[in-house]
């Protein structure tokens, strides 16, 4: 793939949303960057604009099918879209307990219709003129339930088999998909996280290995790799081994 000049990103406001908007931002780039929180999400569009591309930062809730719609297309209308990176993303804890309903709701809302608003409107335009790339945030905690976050690894398997089907279906029309599987990266969701987190990563290499991935099109965009063996080694184990190995999981 050629280096996107027209980039959409979800969840733009901070952890790997901003990090990948100001990895990509140059002259002759525009932007276009959504988030729920006007400040880091202006601190963001600031920080893209010293670096000389064009922004432009909408207040998008990505649970709300028709304005993430609205805002895809209006996106499109101003520049074409080489690059659609559906990146937001909650999570929540259960260290009181189980997660409610409501916060179950929440992730889904968030972390697969989310991606569903964002990525069906940007692929019609692009499978229309057969060209264009989606990338889908997904997390190596998709590969197995963990009762640490059990919604948030299931939000996350959720759009990583969906993305995965996505590519084979897009690819005779011209359109790249890949999804992204990072480990533990330092951002605001691991910030609150009181337990040891191995190979925590920090952003700007995090955005470094997406972006390269990213132009090669790769499917999958899996780091580090100690913990994708562990990830689908722990896909793959029985069941009686991985409650053992549950029981002893750090609640977040």
């Amino acid at each position: 793939m050629s280096r996107p000049v027209s980039i959409l990103i979800t969840g733009a406001s901070s952890g790997l949303g901003a990090g990948l908007a100001r990895f990509y931002a140059a002259s002759g780039v525009t932007l276009h960057l959504s988030g729920r929180d006007p400040v880091r999400l202006e601190r963001t569009a600031s920080d893209c604009r010293a670096s000389g591309a064009e922004v432009i930062a909408t207040l998008v809730d990505v649970g709300d099918a028709a304005a993430t719609r609205a805002w895809v297309e209006a996106s499109e209308a101003h520049r074409p879209l080489d690059l659609a990176i559906a990146n937001a993303g909650i999570s929540a804890g259960t260290h009181g307990g189980g997660e409610s309903a409501d916060q179950i709701r929440a992730i889904f809302a968030v972390n697969v219709d989310g991606v569903i608003n964002t990525v069906m409107p940007a692929v019609a335009a692009m499978t229309e003129r057969r060209r264009g790339q989606v990338a889908i945030m997904s997390s190596l905690a998709g590969f197995r339930g963990f009762p640490g976050a059990p919604a948030y690894c299931a939000s996350k398997a959720a759009v990583r088999v969906w993305g995965e089907g996505l590519r084979a279906e897009l690819a005779p029309l011209g359109v790249g998909v890949s999804v992204i599987c990072p480990g533990f990266v330092t951002t605001p969701m691991t910030a609150v996280n009181n337990f040891r987190m191995p190979f925590l990563m920090e952003v700007e290499p995090a955005c470094r290995i997406i972006a390269s991935g990213l132009e090669r099109n790769r499917g999958r965009i899996a780091f580090p790799w100690p913990m994708l063996l562990a990830a689908r080694l722990a896909g793959c184990l029985p069941d009686r081994l991985m409650d053992m190995v549950s029981r002893r999981t750090p609640r977040k």
